[in-house]
């Protein structure tokens, strides 16, 4: 059974207390994506999130993200160690092995590599137990600063409140009888205008059948002035004319 530790769009965490023990009363092997959410483990504020999380039997997360490592430094951990050897390993006759030495070949899906492990380690070892969780809860004020700044923008409407670093906004559309079809629409031009404006960058997603622009802050430069100023940004595309900007699909 996969869990997840801050969904994609809304941040949120499964309650793992209650569903972890249900699942190995019936066998299942528990996995938890964490791809951003298992970092906010590392702060006193936000570790409540992730109560029961250690139940599990395996765990992924990313360093690309809230760490800001290269893209491909991602880390998985196994609670049972011969398990995670038995589906990584493999053995050929032209090889050499050694019973009594960990060989990461027998721990890792590729055969080689580059040492991915080292950016990771030298950002923890610069930031610290105390930066990292510094770095978390400042990105997670950020976002919740961005999402209610944007939401106060006249014909903006918030979606979703973020948990940690991820929330929604959507644009309406001001013609009298509006449809859904049309604030979908008017969502994507006006996102389409903040990225050629070039002050902020935004994304569409999909939340429940609707468009919304998804808030994502999870850089580890990101402060305070650069979500006023991103909301000034948005405030600014919103005063364009729609003629101004074609959504180009």
């Amino acid at each position: 059974m996969v869990l997840q530790a801050g969904d994609l769009n809304t941040g949120n965490f499964d309650r793992y207390t209650d569903l972890i023990p249900l699942a190995k009363q019936h066998g299942a092997w528990v996995h938890i994506d964490g791809a951003f959410g298992l970092w906010a483990a590392a702060s006193p504020r936000f570790q409540h999130l992730l109560d029961g999380a250690d139940l599990a039997d395996s765990w992924a997360t990313d360093g690309h993200k809230w760490l800001n490592v290269p893209f491909d430094s991602g880390y998985s951990f196994v609670a049972r160690p011969a398990a995670h050897c038995a589906a990584t390993s493999h053995r050929a006759p032209y090889l050499q092995y050694d019973n009594d030495a960990r060989d990461p070949i027998d721990w890792n899906p590729e055969w080689s590599r580059r040492a991915r492990g080292f950016a990771a380690y030298a950002a923890l070892r610069q930031l610290g137990r105390q930066g990292v969780a510094e770095l978390i809860e400042r990105c997670c004020d950020c976002a919740r600063a961005l999402v209610e700044g944007l939401g106060r923008l006249p014909g903006a409407e918030i979606v979703w409140q973020p948990v940690v670093g991820q929330g929604m906004v959507r644009f309406l559309d001001p013609q009298p009888g509006a449809s859904e079809k049309d604030h979908d629409s008017y969502t994507e031009n006006v996102i389409q205008r903040i990225l050629d404006h070039g002050g902020a960058f935004f994304m569409p997603t999909t939340w429940r059948g609707r468009r919304a622009m998804r808030v994502s802050v999870m850089n580890w430069q990101t402060q305070p002035r650069h979500v006023d100023a991103a909301i000034r940004t948005v405030a600014e595309c919103l005063a364009m004319e729609p003629r101004n900007a074609e959504v180009v699909s």
